[in-house]
């Protein structure tokens, strides 16, 4: 096993693998930009090193600084995290050339799995099934214009070189077509630096279910099943569970849709962890969509249902472990649940909120987890995502998961910033969402056809308004009741959708 490892990230992915260093009795190294000199993952690291300004491009994304960092506190290992460099194959390979090894699978399997298309390929070839489209990226009009009129309408314009919905657009018709091909290529080229596209049918309503895998460097590969992750905005998760509802009515599923993600990893030669996704459509024929190279922002809910800490399993398998688990040792126990508390402002659009922490008080008791990269008095930066922390709970049962998380969200108090803690609380006791019915449109569907009812807290605010009207104007203005006022401000406010 190694004796010091260098993290390549920040956040509370970097603070969470420097736990798990430290249960093994490894060094950390953190890597700092000057806006998180005082970052919570850099108090905790053995050493930190500044590696630049602000920008992601002159820190946490520039190769040679990371690798020296690396070389220059003689770390041995380096872990990436997720984002930044994670699923970059010339960060992994240049971390091989300089003599660190890198935690997480090879440059190879990083490369080929990194390009959409290639990935599609190999999924294909291994005799996993996927989605109907385009076998490489689009290069004219026209040719897109062919593709979506063999598969047939609507189609989705996506990235070549990358995910997260940057550079996806849904195209309806033809007359479409040539904006969103423009746009599409545009974005992809800002957020990945290659503009290839490429195309393929749009499953409409499906769920989006991953499977975890796992393999060591001999030729060992495993699943631990699946995560529900179809609660998305923007195309971005915001809760994820696991076991997936529809594995209760279709338990056949999980067998399945494990032995298509090894097929796929064991196609890319691949080791250490590792999420194949899939679409699933309202029949239950599911489709490979893409792999993640890397350990999941969502991971704390297979490891709360498994029993398993996957980034020891990533430590022991980078050391050159064998796996020790065969795939009829793998359980899962009980239900679990992940909410990403971001700073945003639910009532503006999420648009990102940062700004200083005055107040913070995280949840407790059995079954609970936080996974946090911030403290009280931190100032969420600006330049970076806004994540505040994963708060995931396991029970015995979905039901109870959900009543667990229910009550962590009410003990969870941000002051400072805005939170999506208060969004979380009206998802949470939606009948649909209870009852299992997800989606990748859900939140697009619950945002039409649900008027949020106002917190207490709102009602006081908005009753102190109506109070105010009525002290200056000497009394009630007409002879309405004071709930019908507050009612009627209420609308006229426009505070149907408060998530506060």
């Amino acid at each position: 096993m190694f004796t010091k490892v260098l993290v390549a990230n920040r956040g509370e992915i970097a603070v969470r693998v420097m736990r798990a260093l430290k249960e093994f009795g490894i060094a950390s190294v953190a890597v700092y930009s000057d806006v998180d000199r005082g970052a919570l993952h850099v108090r905790m690291a053995d050493e930190a090193v500044a590696i630049g300004p602000a920008d992601s491009r002159e820190s946490y994304l520039n190769i040679p600084r990371v690798v020296d960092a690396a070389l220059r506190t003689g770390a041995q290992a380096v872990h990436p995290g997720y984002g930044f460099l994670s699923e970059n194959a010339a960060f992994a390979q240049a971390c091989v050339d300089a003599g660190l090894v890198f935690i997480g699978p090879s440059p190879d399997s990083i490369r080929s799995m990194g390009s959409k298309t290639a990935a599609r390929a190999i999924a294909r070839d291994a005799g996993v099934p996927t989605v109907p489209g385009a076998a490489g990226a689009v290069t004219s009009l026209e040719e897109a214009l062919a593709v979506a009129a063999a598969v047939g309408y609507p189609v989705l314009l996506k990235a070549a070189a990358g995910g997260g919905g940057k550079g996806m657009r849904l195209v309806e018709s033809p007359a479409e077509m040539e904006a969103a091909l423009r746009d599409a290529a545009g974005e992809a080229e800002r957020a990945f630096h290659d503009g290839r596209v490429y195309i393929e049918k749009a499953v409409l309503r499906p769920r989006h279910i991953e499977i975890q895998v796992l393999g060591d460097q001999y030729g060992n590969l495993i699943h631990l099943g699946e995560r529900e992750c179809s609660l998305q905005r923007r195309h971005q998760k915001v809760i994820e569970e696991c076991p997936s509802p529809l594995m209760r009515e279709y338990p056949e599923l999980r067998q399945q849709m494990g032995e298509a993600a090894l097929r796929a990893a064991r196609a890319a030669g691949y080791y250490n962890a590792g999420t194949v996704e899939f679409l699933v459509d309202e029949q239950r024929n599911f489709y490979f969509l893409e792999m993640n190279t890397r350990l999941q922002v969502e991971h704390p809910v297979t490891e709360w249902v498994t029993g398993l800490d996957l980034v020891h399993e990533q430590l022991r398998i980078a050391s050159g472990e064998r796996l020790t688990l065969r795939q009829e040792d793998v359980r899962w126990h009980g239900a679990s649940l992940e909410c990403r508390i971001y700073a945003e402002d639910p009532e503006n659009h999420f648009f990102p909120s940062p700004g200083r922490i005055t107040r913070l008080e995280r949840p407790a008791g059995p079954g609970v987890r936080v996974d946090s990269g911030v403290y009280l008095g931190w100032t969420i930066p600006m330049e970076y995502d806004p994540l505040i922390a994963k708060l995931s709970v396991h029970a015995a049962t979905r039901e109870l998961a959900i009543a667990r998380m229910r009550s962590a969200l009410e003990e969870y108090s941000v002051d400072g910033v805005k939170t999506t803690i208060g969004f979380f609380h009206h998802i949470l006791q939606d009948e649909e969402f209870v009852a299992g019915r997800l989606h990748t449109g859900f939140l697009a569907d619950y945002f039409a056809r649900r008027e949020l009812p106002p917190t207490p807290r709102e009602i006081e605010d908005v009753a102190a308004l109506v109070g105010a009207m009525e002290a200056s104007r000497g009394g009630p203005a007409s002879g309405a009741s004071a709930p019908t006022q507050v009612r009627s401000l209420w609308k006229e406010r426009g505070r149907l959708r408060s998530f506060r």
